[in-house]
């Protein structure tokens, strides 16, 4: 089995045991994943680690120097009630609402925007999409 067709077997054993009262914020999960998938040159990777986060990382194929742009963790640390942390590398988005924190090395021991997504807010994942395809436009250059 090569490595794409583990994470994709991986990841769907994920989503389909994701069986718990936020199912709200699974939908919102695929819902982010199924729009980096419309974006040209994207790739994923899949890490799980149960009772801590689950970690969707998206990378460019035109990226040398890091293994992703973005990363979409769901946080397990209470599997009743689990949210999600989007997180960017600082330089590749912005924050014109300033709705994220700045994490000093935060994602992969580099500066982030991390976003936190406690309950649905359709506002919010519209937000987050814009920075999603912020970091991919510039992640591809």
């Amino acid at each position: 089995m090569s490595d794409d067709q583990n994470t994709i077997y991986t990841f769907d054993y994920f989503i389909n045991s994701w069986q718990d009262a936020s199912q709200e914020m699974k939908d919102i999960f695929i819902e982010l994943k199924e729009y980096l998938e419309q974006m040209e040159g994207v790739s994923f990777d899949f890490k799980g680690r149960a009772g801590i986060s689950y970690s969707l990382r998206a990378k460019h194929d035109n990226q040398k120097d890091r293994e992703l742009f973005a990363m979409i963790d769901v946080i397990d640390d209470d599997p009743e009630n689990r949210w999600l942390s989007i997180c960017f590398y600082g330089d590749l988005i912005t924050d014109p609402d300033d709705v994220g924190d700045l994490v000093p090395e935060g994602l992969l021991g580099e500066d982030a925007h991390c976003f936190d997504l406690y309950e649905p807010d359709a506002g919010e994942v519209s937000y987050l999409k814009e920075r999603l395809k912020e970091a991919c436009i510039n992640a591809s250059k």
